[in-house]
């Protein structure tokens, strides 16, 4: 192996300088995600001002940028931040609080629960702080989130830099922070309001789920998401017993219900969506619809195997997503891209199943498409947001290295994660968190644990 160097793996002298507001990345790989495919081999990217300015060959760039502080990524491969495309972030106060069950009871005998005797606003900002540290050291710019108090959970996205979208959620049972869906809604549309012109910040229609939301809660969010043109997020065809249920009760399996109520279209990310018929993917696939996919998730919940070949086959646009660290346990969107491409070659039957380069599609550019902001993140393109993320390739399990992307999907992991960046501002240093809100979280955590030990394994 080569010789020891520096964490930073040749990051020039003049720390500072790399927060400053012209940039110069000079990577030892380029992976840019647009064009699909594509592989720079000693690149730089520019960047001024939050904003990619150019991508282009190492040996030009001192003379076209000349004055921009200069980080050498000598040994890393520089991708876009990854975007989590569906977590409940606050629910990482809740990480292995009840394993090992089926998704029914371990809703309503657990998680229901303890949410009901915890969760408030100071209960979301902490688990939500605690979610964007391990988020950012794995490399994630940007996560969709749904949960209560979404004010509690921008606040402390804000507070940790990181890009966020926020579920204006709706169900119809009460709770501490609303008591029906009219007002959730209304809760929602207040704060869509208040931070409407907020650049890292956007906001989802977010009905949970067809068991939880109304007929007419769901024509309200039907119309609202058109009169604003706002993605409609919700989980959707996850389990067996979702079908059953809808079937026995509204006559119809999920979709086609959604479908009579006019929420199948362009803005409609369908989370989770496992069990499919042809027929359904066709129907999502000719309507623009997205799908967030949790490998994860669904394995560990044993909600069975997404048809993610078949849903690529068609064109749906698939991304990414964690779920919540209560049942995955991990916010991880390495973990979820290798799981993801393992999946689909098994699901299908085909290796060529869900390439590499399909999966970190899948976990940046989908992800921000499925938000509506992929004209801002998602790919390292001139004029879109810097949000970066530098992975060293230089550890005994990533050498030899004949193609950095696949290395990326099938052999590295956040620990490989040295810096990154939201819209410019580094937020990880040599794979340090660099706000010391997100390093002094512990005995905030530990009140959390103690006040929700009792729930544990009951």
């Amino acid at each position: 192996m080569p010789g020891a160097q520096p964490p930073g793996g040749g990051r020039n002298p003049g720390h500072a300088k790399i927060a400053a507001a012209s940039l110069l990345l000079r990577a030892r790989w380029v992976v840019p995600v647009e064009p699909a495919g594509a592989v720079f081999e000693n690149h730089a990217v520019a960047v001024r001002d939050g904003i990619i300015e150019a991508v282009l060959p190492s040996e030009q760039a001192g003379a076209r940028f000349p004055g921009y502080a200069e980080l050498v990524l000598k040994n890393h491969v520089l991708i876009p931040g990854l975007v989590n495309a569906h977590t409940h972030a606050a629910m990482s106060l809740m990480r292995g609080l009840a394993d090992d069950l089926p998704l029914t009871p371990w809703l309503e005998k657990h998680v229901w629960p303890a949410e009901a005797r915890q969760v408030s606003p100071q209960f979301v900002h902490d688990g939500t702080l605690l979610a964007c540290a391990e988020m950012l050291r794995g490399g994630i710019t940007c996560f969709n989130d749904m949960y209560y108090f979404p004010e509690s959970a921008l606040e402390a996205a804000l507070l940790s830099g990181i890009r966020s979208a926020h579920g204006m959620i709706v169900i119809e049972f009460p709770s501490a922070y609303a008591s029906d869906a009219e007002d959730y809604l209304r809760k929602g549309l207040e704060l869509r309001d208040r931070y409407r012109d907020e650049p890292l910040a956007s906001f989802c229609l977010a009905p949970h789920a067809p068991y939880t939301v109304s007929d007419a809660a769901f024509g309200r969010i039907a119309t609202l998401g058109a009169e604003l043109e706002v993605p409609v997020h919700l989980h959707l065809h996850e389990s067996a017993g979702e079908l059953e249920r809808s079937l026995a009760e509204h006559g119809a399996r999920p979709i086609e219900r959604l479908r009579r109520l006019g929420l199948i279209g362009p803005n409609l990310i369908a989370v989770h969506a496992v069990h499919l018929l042809p027929e359904e993917i066709e129907l999502l696939a000719r309507n623009g619809s997205s799908v967030a996919h949790c490998p994860s998730s669904n394995l560990k919940l044993a909600s069975g195997f997404a048809p993610v070949a078949k849903l690529l086959s068609a064109g749906v646009n698939v991304a990414l997503g964690t779920d919540g660290a209560a049942s995955n346990n991990r916010l991880d969107m390495f973990q979820e891209m290798r799981t993801a491409a393992l999946l689909a070659k098994a699901v299908a039957g085909d290796a060529s199943a869900m390439p590499a380069r399909e999966a970190l599609h899948a976990a940046t550019l989908a992800g921000a498409r499925a938000l509506g902001i992929d004209a801002v993140a998602g790919s390292i393109v001139p004029g879109k947001s810097a949000d970066l993320v530098a992975v060293e390739m230089r550890a005994p399990e990533l050498e030899p290295c004949y193609d950095p992307l696949s290395h990326l999907v099938y052999a590295a992991g956040r620990e490989h994660v040295t810096h990154v960046w939201v819209a410019g501002t580094l937020l990880v240093d040599d794979g340090s968190l660099v706000k010391t809100e997100l390093r002094s979280l512990d005995t905030r955590i530990e009140l959390w644990q103690n006040s929700l030990r009792n729930h544990a394994g009951s």
